[in-house]
C-alpha cells in the first residue's frame, strides 16, 4: 500500500490536532479538573496516533501511544493533573511537530526517538499506579493455558510451501509461529492486523497466515490471528515489530519443526516474553502488501520510516473550502460557457458590431468580475490558523521570563489570502515576543508604576476596506525614544545635528534599520530592534506596511497593514518612457499636475510643496533608466503614493486609467529589481511592470 498519497491530507489534520492540543491543554492548565477538555485531549492523540500508525511514522506513534496512555488514566481517575504533568505534555508537543516538520520537508520523521520523554510519561503513569506486574502476562499465560498461542501448530501446509521451509532451513534461516493477540475493546482491528502485517514483513518473509490475509483485510476473525514467519534473526525480534503495533493485547511464538503429515509444530517449550506495547521501536516497516505465498527472498535489512516516499518536501498547498462557495463558483463557470456560446453565436452571424454583441461583452465582464470574486473567497482563509499557536507560545514565555503575562485576542475570524497567511505568522511571533521581552516591565517595576502586576498583550485583527489590519499592542514602558536618539548618534546612524531636527516618530522608525537595537542586553527571546528589519522587509514584500505607536511608561501599539489578496489588483496603469507599467491603487493617494516652477529643491533633492506638505519628487524614467517623452518645460503628471506616513510624488509621463491586474510573478532570475514586484498580461498581449510604492519610497 503506498501511502504518501494521502500525506498532504496527513499534514492538514495533523497540524489541526497539534494546534487543538495546544489548546486544550493551555484549558487543562487553567481548569485541571475539566473532564470535557481530557475526553477531547484524549481523542485527539488517539487520532493522531492512528494516523501515524497508518502512515507507518512510528516513532510518532510511539509518543501519542503514551500520551494517549496518560490522558487515559486521567480519565479513569487513577491520576491527577499537576504541573508538572503540563509542562511534559508540551514538550511531547513540541517533539510532535518537530516530527511533523520533518515529515514535511523530507516524508521522513527523522530518528529522534524522544526517549526522554518517553521516559517522563512512563514516569507519570508509574508514580500514580500500584508497582504491580502488568496484565499483559497474566493474559499471556491464561492464553498458554488455552492453547490459543500454539493455534499455528494446525496450519496444514502444500509442497510448495514445505519446499520453501526446507529451502530457507538450508540456507540456515529459522522459521517461526506466531500468533497475534488485539485488544478486547480495538475498534479497527484489521487496522491494527494489516500495520502488524507490514511490521512482519519488514523483518522477514509472511509464508502463511490463518485466517488467511483476505479474510484478515475483511475483519473475519475474532480477536487473535497466526502466522508462518520465514526469517533469518531472533524470534524476539518478531515479537517486538508486532507488539510496537498499538492495541495489540498480545504476541507469542515460537521456533518451528516440519513434521510427516506436512505442518508445523511447535518445540517442545517456547520462551515467551510480551514486549510491552509502549517500547519505542527504532526500525519501521516500509509500506508493503503482506501474506503473499511465494519463494522467499533474502530478508532486507531495516529501512528508515517512509524510505519509498518521494524525497521532495512536501508543501502545504491546501485550502478548506465550504461547499457553497465550490456550488456559487461551479455557478459561474457555467454562466460563463454560456456567454461564451451567446458571443460565438453572434460572431458566427456577422452581429460584431450589433447591440447585442455588446449586450453579451457587458454580460461576459459581469460573469467574470463574480467569479473573480469567487475565487477569492475560496483562496481567503480565516487567520485564526496563525494566531491559534500565540496563546502557547506567551504562556512560555511568561515561564521563562519569570513575568506574569497574558494575551487577548480578537478577530481571528478575519480573513486573508492563503499565500499571505502562510507568510506573516513569523512577523507577528517576532512582534508579541518582543512585547513580552522588552514591552513589559518586571512585577516590581509595574507595582511601582501602579499597573496590574499581570501585563496585557493584545493581538486584534479586523478587516480596513481593501485590507487586512493586525495591530499588536502591550501596556508595558513603551519605546525610550531618547535612548533611540542617543544609540543612533553613538552607531554612528545619525549626526547629533540630524538627531535634533529629527521627529519622535523618525526617531522611533531607525528601529528598522538592520541589527538596531537598544536592548542593554541580548537575549535569545528578542531585543526590540534586533530583527525588527526582517519584519518590515517581510510584511512589505506581502505588498503591506507596518507602523508604531508607542507612549512611555504607556505601552507600543504595532500596525501591520495588508492586502486582502496578493493575486488580483486594481492598479493604476501609467506610461512611462513609452512603456506601460502598473501602480497599485492601494498606494495611491491622489493625483497631481505640477509646473516645472513649482518643484524646489531641499539638499539638493527635488521636492514640490502640495497644500503645505513638502513631497519629495521621484523621476520614474531616471529610476527606471528611460527617456522621457515629456519636454522640459512641459507640465508634470505627479502620482502621490504613500507608505505609511511617508509620502511621495512619482513622475510619469501620461495616465492610462484604472484597471483590473493579474499579477504574475517575475521569477527568482529577475528578483534582484527590489521595486518592481511582478508583471501582467493587458488585453492586447503586452507585458506591463508592476511598480512597488513601497520599495521606490
Amino acid at each position: 500500500m503506498d501511502v504518501s498519497q494521502y500525506l498532504e491530507i496527513f499534514l492538514d489534520e495533523t497540524k489541526e490536532h497539534l494546534q487543538s492540543l495546544n489548546t486544550q491543554i493551555l484549558q487543562l492548565e487553567a481548569d485541571p479538573e475539566s473532564m470535557d477538555t481530557v475526553n477531547e485531549i484524549f481523542r485527539a492523540a488517539h487520532s493522531m496516533k492512528g494516523m501515524a500508525g497508518t502512515m507507518g511514522y512510528k516513532r510518532m506513534q510511539n509518543l501519542t501511544h503514551d500520551m494517549e496512555n496518560v490522558f487515559s488514566e486521567v480519565r479513569n481517575g487513577n491520576i491527577k493533573v499537576q504541573p508538572d504533568m503540563i509542562d511534559v505534555l508540551f514538550q511531547c508537543l513540541d517533539a510532535l511537530e518537530e516530527y511533523t516538520n520533518n515529515i514535511q520537508t523530507s516524508a521522513d520523521e527523522g530518528t529522534n526517538d524522544n526517549e526522554p520523554l518517553i521516559q517522563q510519561l512512563n514516569a507519570i503513569l508509574s508514580g500514580n499506579k500500584p508497582a504491580a506486574a502488568p496484565g499483559k502476562q497474566v493474559k499471556a499465560e491464561a492464553a498458554n493455558e488455552a492453547g490459543v498461542s500454539e493455534k499455528w501448530n494446525h496450519i496444514v501446509l502444500d509442497e510448495s510451501q514445505v519446499k520453501v521451509i526446507c529451502e530457507a532451513k538450508a540456507q540456515g534461516k529459522e522459521v517461526y509461529g506466531l500468533n497475534v493477540e488485539v485488544q478486547e475493546n480495538c475498534i479497527l482491528k484489521a487496522a491494527r492486523a494489516f500495520l502488524v502485517f507490514k511490521s512482519i514483513e519488514e523483518k522477514g518473509e509472511i509464508l502463511v497466515s490463518d485466517p488467511c490475509t483476505q479474510d484478515v483485510e475483511d475483519e473475519k476473525f475474532d480477536r487473535d490471528f497466526s502466522l508462518i514467519v520465514v526469517f533469518d534473526g531472533e524470534l524476539e525480534e518478531l515479537i517486538k515489530a508486532a507488539s510496537s503495533v498499538s492495541e495489540i493485547a498480545n504476541v507469542t511464538g515460537a521456533p518451528l519443526v516440519l513434521e510427516e503429515n506436512k505442518s508445523y509444530q511447535a518445540a517442545a517449550v517456547h520462551k515467551e516474553e510480551p514486549v510491552k506495547e509502549e517500547t519505542p521501536v527504532s526500525e519501521v516497516p516500509a509500506p508493503a502488501p503482506a501474506g503473499k505465498e511465494e519463494a522467499p527472498r533474502a530478508a532486507a535489512p531495516a529501512v528508515k520510516a517512509n524510505e519509498k516516499k518521494a524525497g521532495k518536501p512536501v508543501v502545504n498547498r491546501t485550502v478548506r473550502v465550504d461547499i457553497e462557495k465550490l456550488d456559487g463558483l461551479m455557478n459561474l463557470v457555467s454562466e460563463l460557457i454560456i456567454a461564451k456560446n451567446s458571443l460565438v453565436s453572434a460572431s458566427s452571424q456577422g452581429e460584431s458590431n450589433s447591440a447585442a454583441f455588446n449586450d453579451q461583452i457587458e454580460y461576459l465582464e459581469s460573469v467574470t468580475t463574480n467569479l473573480h470574486e469567487s475565487v477569492m473567497k475560496v483562496r481567503m482563509v480565516p487567520i485564526e490558523s496563525v494566531v491559534a499557536k500565540f496563546p502557547r507560545m506567551i504562556r512560555d514565555l511568561s515561564k521563562t521570563l519569570g513575568k506574569k503575562m497574558e494575551l487577548y485576542m480578537s478577530g481571528e475570524e478575519t480573513e486573508l489570502d492563503r499565500t499571505v497567511v502562510d507568510e506573516i505568522g513569523d512577523p507577528l511571533m517576532h512582534l508579541l515576543r518582543n512585547s513580552a521581552d522588552h514591552g513589559l516591565e518586571s512585577a516590581e517595576v509595574r507595582a511601582q508604576r501602579g499597573k496590574p502586576p499581570v501585563g496585557s498583550i493584545f493581538l486584534d485583527a479586523y478587516q480596513d476596506g481593501n485590507n487586512v489590519v493586525i495591530e499588536v499592542r502591550d501596556d508595558g514602558n513603551g519605546i525610550d525614544v531618547e535612548a533611540v536618539r542617543n544609540k543612533a548618534i553613538d552607531r554612528g546612524t545619525i549626526t547629533p545635528e540630524q538627531a535634533v531636527n529629527m521627529t519622535d516618530k523618525e526617531i522611533i522608525n531607525l528601529l528598522f534599520l538592520p541589527s538596531f537595537s537598544t536592548a542593554k542586553q541580548v537575549t535569545d527571546i528578542s531585543g526590540r530592534g534586533v530583527g525588527l528589519d526582517v519584519v518590515r522587509s517581510k510584511i512589505e514584500a506581502l505588498s503591506g506596511e507596518v507602523e508604531v505607536r508607542s507612549e512611555l511608561g504607556v505601552g507600543s501599539t504595532w500596525i501591520v497593514r495588508l492586502p486582502l489578496t496578493l493575486a488580483i489588483i486594481q492598479a493604476l496603469m501609467v506610461v512611462v518612457g513609452g512603456e506601460k507599467y502598473a501602480i497599485s491603487l492601494n498606494t495611491i493617494q491622489t493625483l497631481e499636475t505640477i509646473e516645472p516652477g513649482d518643484i524646489k529643491l531641499v539638499q539638493n533633492e527635488e521636492v514640490i510643496n502640495l497644500r503645505g506638505t513638502v513631497i519629495p519628487l521621484i523621476r520614474l524614467h531616471e529610476v527606471l533608466d528611460i527617456e522621457s517623452t515629456n519636454e522640459p518645460g512641459d507640465s508634470l503628471v505627479v502620482v502621490i503614493v504613500k507608505k505609511g506616513d511617508s509620502l511621495a510624488g512619482l513622475v510619469i509621463d501620461e495616465l492610462i486609467g484604472q484597471q483590473e491586474i493579474v499579477i504574475k510573478s517575475l521569477g527568482r532570475y529577475i528578483k534582484q529589481c527590489k521595486f518592481i514586484s511582478g508583471a501582467t498580461i493587458l488585453g492586447d498581449g503586452e507585458v506591463a511592470l508592476i511598480l512597488d510604492a513601497n520599495a521606490l519610497i
